[in-house]
This record gives C-alpha cells, structure tokens and sequence, in this order.
C-alpha cells in the first residue's frame, strides 16, 4: 500500500534531480577540447620553475630534478606521451656532479635549458611525463 502523498514526494525528487544534475551537463558540452602543446624538438629551449624531487635507488641519494612548464608535443615516435595535451613536466638526468650542482641555483625559479635528448617516461620509478636526457642550462645575457 503506498501512502497518498507518495506520488508528489518522488516528483518532486525527480524535479530537485533534475535541476542538480542538468547544468553538470550543459557544462560538458560547453568546454572546448583542449589543444597539443606546441612541438619541441632537439636544440630547442624550455622553460620553466625547476623543482627539486626526492628520489634515488636503495641506498643512493640521487638529485632529482624537474620543470614545470606549458604542454609540449614530444617529436616522434614519442608524440603526445599519451596524454590529450603532451607532457607538462620534464625530469632533467643529471650526467655528473657538476650539472646537479649547477641546478641547485635555480631550485624554485624559472630556468631555461637547451634540450638535446627528450623522451616519454617511461620507468615506473619516473616521477615526471618526460625525461631529458641531454641538457644544457641556458643563460641569459
């Protein structure tokens, strides 16, 4: 047996549901896809705030070192390293003491590198969407 006001309690939960969950909808449709970086290929510069990373192997204190930046599009065959928009953040390896102690400098700034090698992470242990592997810090005069 259903009680006589049953009827208005579920329309007006119908309507209270409607009105919640249409403008999430008219939302989504309004939203442009989002655009690929623009590309960025070997001896380009990038820039952006370099960030210090904890990490490293068992045993080994590695420094770790990342930018933050606009999107870019990786040259092929890495393209867009499965993301809408291409990577926003690059790991930069440090070959020797020197390179990592010419970063310190810049942990929290804005910095600009001349990028000789880059690739999609790929290792599970990568913290960033890209990885430069061949780098040179680039000053400006």
């Amino acid at each position: 047996m259903t009680k006589p006001r049953f009827g208005k309690r579920s329309r007006f939960a119908v309507i209270i549901a409607a009105a919640l969950v249409a403008p999430a909808a008219w939302a989504q449709q309004g939203e442009p896809a989002p655009k690929p970086g623009k590309p960025i290929k070997a001896g380009d510069v990038l820039s952006g705030e370099l960030n210090a990373m904890k990490g490293g192997k068992k045993g080994k204190h590695a420094a770790t070192y990342q930018i933050t930046s606009e999107p870019r599009r990786l040259p092929p065959p890495n393209g867009l390293c499965n993301l809408e928009t291409g990577p926003e953040t690059f790991q930069l390896v440090t070959n020797s003491d020197a390179q990592a102690a010419q970063l310190k400098n810049f942990i929290g700034k804005e910095i600009s590198v001349k990028v000789d090698e880059v690739a999609c992470a790929q290792d599970a242990g990568q913290i960033s969407e890209a990885v430069i592997t061949k780098w040179s810090v680039v000053t400006k005069h």
